[in-house]
């Protein structure tokens, strides 16, 4: 085929002496040796032919040097047997200057300020570069400067971080007639010098009273809003009595401990702790003590505080508590590792506005449970206001209760048990207990329980006892004489392990059987045996001919009797037939 023309045909200086042209070739000709393309650079203008010989690999290029000529109109030709095609590019030497890379690139810094040199090659043509900071967060920052004369180039960065290492590196341009930039030149790594520490250091307490006053541990770590600044080489610890206006107590220690143990009186103390590095302290972080009266008050109203229980969360466990409007702030305090002591107390501060908070910690694991310490605090001064525990998820009981008496009768059994938990021990709420019946052969259908099915499909009988502190329960509506099978199972709120051990009963004989045959057959048959024996003395006394008024129980009542006999008036009743008793006393009647 026929040559392509060339794309991208450009030239430029890079030291105002040479000027380098460059393209790439367009196309795959498919002819090779003598008939491969060629390619020729000349002049329109002054009609100079060949000013360079041409070298392809990747890319095309060819250099010639330039002289006094400033306005150049070069044509670059490619031809082979089957034809040629041609591309210009008509330039100013002085709009195509591509400066070669700064070099001995050096820095001098403060805490706070960088001021970076470098070299560059000097060809009479103002430059202007550009200063690329990279930040320890990975942001890039850029910086332009201008320069004409002298081969001592410099900038000067401000509002850095002190002892923070930078990454820099610098690249120029024409300044008049922008055309390209340079090559970045070898980048080179800063550290700014030390200053003095930023912000505060977060403190807290853990006291404990002793015989003569009282314990105080203090803990520290550096928040976010903190900025060491250097290397910090100790921290300063300072307490004196409030208001005594007596010299502090003083006590530094190195930068590898995070926490500390002093002893103080009964008295009110101030406590100050400030982070050291090289070039000077940082603001004290300020604690105030109570005197032991007050706190004495405070340990008397915090034994009436009742543990709150708290959930867990998919990302944590969630507190809330009641906010006040006394206070400037709220703190949480608990331990990662409660069964361990000490116990790696933590602490986490919130603002005036916030009544809830999700507390977060890779420490924390399903069935341990965490105990927290809700403070309020004002000028300095801590409250403790609530106290919750809780679990990041709960678990079943891994022990069973153990059933330590079982009272029985012929058609029930009385069960009382004690809990193998303490409440540290606890994988979660005991929420209460279920009591599984069942008979050995059949299913069981006793009143009052429900289905519970195993999972071989067996079948049991379910009472539940929703109270943690009722460890009684008694199973009625048993069989006499039967064999059945007992388990007792405590649950929380991550339900309860699966029913391995049985206990087994057996249901006394019912001997009031007998008792209930004699006086439900044998009696009522004697009965009848006297009444067939004696039937005429029994319808004479039940059902007599004449009724006699003294059996009446109608004539029973007081109004009816005269002396001892019962008389019934007949002036009180109507009678339905009337009959003569004897012809001799009709005159008289």
């Amino acid at each position: 085929e026929p040559p392509y023309r060339p794309n991208d045909f450009s030239c430029q200086t890079r030291d105002m002496r040479i000027v380098t042209c460059t393209w790439r070739e367009g196309g795959e000709t498919y002819l090779y040796g003598q008939n491969s393309p060629r390619y020729t650079l000349s002049e329109t203008s002054s009609r100079k032919m060949a000013l360079c010989k041409a070298s392809c690999s990747k890319q095309c290029s060819c250099s010639w040097a330039i002289g006094q000529q400033r306005i150049w109109n070069i044509t670059v030709t490619v031809e082979n047997p089957l034809g040629k095609k041609t591309a210009t590019d008509v330039f100013d030497v002085n709009h195509r200057m591509y400066p070669t890379a700064p070099f001995q690139v050096w820095e001098e810094c403060t805490d706070t300020e960088i001021t970076l040199h470098w070299n560059y090659q000097n060809n009479g043509i103002e430059l202007f570069c550009q200063t690329e900071v990279l930040q320890p967060d990975g942001k890039v920052e850029l910086h332009n400067s201008s320069h004409v004369a002298s081969r001592h180039k410099h900038v000067m960065v401000r509002r850095l971080q002190p002892h923070t290492e930078y990454r820099a590196r610098v690249r120029c341009g024409a300044a008049k007639h922008f055309w390209r930039w340079s090559e970045w030149s070898q980048p080179v790594t800063i550290r700014t010098k030390e200053g003095t520490p930023s912000g505060k250091l977060d403190i807290w307490r853990e006291i404990t009273p002793v015989l003569g006053g009282r314990n105080v541990t203090l803990f520290w770590k550096q928040t976010p809003s903190f900025q060491a600044n250097g290397r910090i080489i100790s921290y300063e610890v300072t307490w004196d009595k409030v208001g005594d206006g007596s010299k502090p107590e003083r006590l530094s220690l190195s930068s590898v401990y995070n926490s500390t143990r002093i002893f103080i009186d009964n008295h009110s103390y101030r406590i100050n702790i400030m982070a050291k590095n090289n070039v000077n302290l940082s603001l004290p972080s300020v604690l105030i003590i109570s005197s032991a009266t007050d706190n004495s008050r405070s340990i008397f109203s915090t034994k009436e505080l009742k543990e709150g229980q708290v959930n867990g969360t998919d990302d944590g466990i969630f507190i809330s508590w009641e906010p006040r409007r006394i206070y400037d702030s709220y703190i949480i305090d608990w331990c990662n590792f409660p069964r361990l002591q000490p116990c790696d107390l933590q602490w986490k501060r919130f603002g005036p506005n916030t009544s809830s908070a999700v507390i977060t910690s890779a420490a924390f694991f399903p069935g341990v449970r965490y105990k927290f310490r809700i403070y309020g605090s004002v000028a300095n001064r801590a409250s403790l206001l609530e106290k919750k525990t809780g679990y990041l998820r709960e678990l079943p009981p891994q022990l069973d209760p153990t059933v330590r008496d079982v009272v029985l009768t012929y058609n029930s059994v009385t069960l009382s048990w004690d809990s193998n938990l303490t409440n540290d021990s606890e994988p979660g709420f005991v929420r209460g207990y279920h009591v599984y019946v069942s008979p050995i052969q059949g299913n069981c259908n006793l009143k009052g329980s429900k289905k519970h099915i195993l999972s071989d499909d067996s079948e049991l009988c379910k009472y539940t006892i929703q109270n943690p502190e009722e460890k009684r329960y008694t199973v009625e509506h048993l069989k006499s004489n039967t064999k059945y099978k007992i388990a007792v199972k405590a649950f929380t709120g991550g339900g309860e392990t699966p029913i391995v051990n049985f206990r087994y009963i057996d249901t006394p004989y019912n001997s009031n059987i007998p008792y209930f045959v004699f006086l439900l057959v044998i009696v009522p048959t004697l009965v009848a045996a006297i009444c067939h024996w004696k039937m005429k003395w029994v319808k004479e006394w039940c059902c007599p001919v004449i009724p006699s008024p003294n059996k009446s129980k109608v004539l029973s009542f007081n109004e009816f009797k005269i002396g001892s006999e019962k008389v019934l008036k007949i002036n009180d009743c109507i009678p339905d037939a009337l009959a003569m008793d004897s012809n001799a006393e009709g005159p008289k009647l």
